[in-house]
């Protein structure tokens, strides 16, 4: 498999079978010793373990834990399983390396039957833990042996990456396109098809004001700060910048929303006919336009005034969001629930009804202020919460996040998850045959500098789904264009749409890294 000139195909990496094959049953006329640990990031404690382990056979054996079985910390593993592989092959005094699909080492002991089994001197420093003791029992019913390193240097990868995390998202990038056999030119020609694909989003939009201001002082009898005023700018939100996103990326936009019949909703209105989206909008004169006014001070946000009513729509607003629903055949209907009167437990199932056969379905249930619930968007295409919302909608503050994230996928019955974890990232979980291993998809961010977080889902959002459908359902593809799109949301201030040009720009730069080179070439 061919990726940018970089291939981290090793021999020494083996399955199961060639492993088997390739050291043959006992007795053997070379011993083999086996190594297992996660071996996340390799450190001088790891080389020790590996080096006094090959002195006592003339075969190595690393085997190392697979991505999915890797619960010991948060965001764990820090580097995805194959990179980890071509790290350990690279030792000379590795033989042979193999990613162990088990939770335990235990069935793969069976099948390989070393004749030594190595574990660090941890494991046994005061007692024997139940699944060493599990270990050696295995050992034993085919006249293997358990061998302890001895411990006079042991480092921890969870302290190596705690205290100066690597950044090899690059190397990430990397082996992921790898694997799934991609190109650059894949992602840029996703991109290229996104042009006439028909969205149809249903959501609740917001204005977002930034009133800027200059510090003062305070009141000398009363804790009151005194700002002087500078500027108000105001920018469409919620549902309404999702539509905008999709709109510059390409896409042919209508946007049903509700709106008041005040200043702000005929804000709303120019900003969006300007931009090119199919406003239907439903005026209600008994609620205001939600508006979320920033007091800001010398980049520091002081307050934030809310103007809005979050009374549930009447069942007549409902009845006419659903009929626009039905009359407008779509190739993707987004729910962008903000939880601000559209979206409730009394709507929402006869909003999905209304849904066209068909279409492509994507929800996002955001829950900064609000009570929202991914959950209650059952079996559709995508879902885009971050982790906060997942802990929310499953009641869990305890979990590490991939359990977490398997959770949710099986809870919500959705066919592809995208989590949204900030700066670490995304961790995109898809339905695959039980015999892929790659359920899971590990993206780093691509933010350079972070100015302002709020609105990077919602350019996730946009740019994640249309790529579902131009690159065919390829969720690989998906997480890494809405990966870009959103590391762009977050560099500016206030909600500005991520056009095509600007991803083509921030692939470009990556594809340098990833070819070590000061210019783009060609990927071909």
């Amino acid at each position: 498999m061919h990726q940018d000139g970089n291939n981290l195909d090793s021999p020494k990496i083996k399955t199961l079978d060639e492993l088997t094959a390739a050291i043959g049953p006992r007795p053997r006329k070379k011993k083999v010793i086996m190594c297992h640990g996660t071996f996340d990031v390799v450190h001088p404690g790891h080389v020790r373990h590996l080096l006094y382990a090959k002195s006592k056979a003339d075969i190595l054996i690393a085997s190392l834990t697979c991505d999915q079985h890797v619960t010991k910390a948060d965001l764990r593993p820090y580097v995805p399983e194959t990179l980890r592989a071509f790290n350990l092959s690279a030792f000379e005094m590795v033989d042979y390396v193999i990613i162990d699909r088990n939770a335990t080492p235990i069935e793969n002991l069976k099948r390989l039957q070393p004749d030594f089994f190595a574990k660090g001197y941890e494991y046994v420093e005061g007692h024997i833990p139940p699944k060493t003791r599990e270990e050696m029992d295995t050992l034993e019913t085919y006249g293997g042996e358990m061998i302890f390193t001895p411990g006079d240097v042991v480092y921890s990868s969870s302290r190596f990456i705690e205290t100066a995390p690597p950044n090899i998202s690059t190397e990430k990038l990397m082996v992921l396109m790898q694997q799934e056999g991609l190109t650059f030119d894949d992602l840029r020609n996703t991109i290229a098809n996104f042009k006439g694909i028909k969205v149809h989003i249903l959501g609740d939009t917001i204005v977002d004001s930034f009133t800027r201001c200059t510090m003062i002082g305070g009141m000398t009898k009363t804790p009151t700060m005194s700002v002087r005023f500078e500027e108000k700018t105001d920018f469409v939100g919620g549902a309404g910048i999702v539509a905008k996103h999709f709109q510059a990326a390409g896409a042919e936009v209508t946007f049903s929303t509700v709106l008041g019949e005040d200043e702000m909703g005929r804000f709303v209105l120019d900003d969006l006919a300007e931009s090119g989206v199919k406003l239907l909008p439903i005026m209600d004169s008994t609620r205001p336009t939600t508006n979320k006014n920033a007091i800001v001070a010398e980049d520091y946000r002081l307050l934030k005034v809310d103007t809005l009513d979050n009374r549930p729509i009447s069942n007549k607003t409902v009845q006419r969001l659903a009929e626009q629903l039905r009359d407008h055949q779509a190739d993707i209907v987004v729910f962008s629930d903000f939880r601000h009167g559209i979206f409730n437990k009394h709507t929402i199932n006869d909003l999905i009804a209304a849904v066209p056969e068909g279409s492509f379905r994507v929800a996002d249930s955001q829950v900064a202020s609000r009570w929202g619930n991914i959950l209650e968007f059952q079996e559709f295409d995508l879902i885009t919460p971050n982790e906060r919302e997942a802990r929310f909608a499953l009641g869990d503050q305890d979990s590490v996040v991939r359990p977490l994230a398997t959770e949710l996928f099986a809870r919500a019955r959705c066919k592809t998850l995208i989590l949204k974890l900030g700066d670490r990232g995304i961790l995109t979980y898809r339905t695959a045959p039980p015999d892929d291993p790659r359920t899971i998809v590990s993206v780093d961010s691509f933010a350079d500098k972070v100015v302002d977080p709020v609105g990077a889902g919602d350019a996730l959002l946009s740019y994640a789904s249309l790529a579902m459908i131009a690159g065919k359902g390829n969720e690989v593809i998906a997480s890494i264009l809405g990966s870009v799109a959103a590391g762009l949301e977050c560099e500016y201030d206030g909600n500005r749409v991520v056009t095509p040009a600007s991803v083509e720009g921030r692939l470009a730069k990556v594809s340098c890294n990833v070819r070590f080179s000061k210019k783009p070439a060609g990927d071909s």
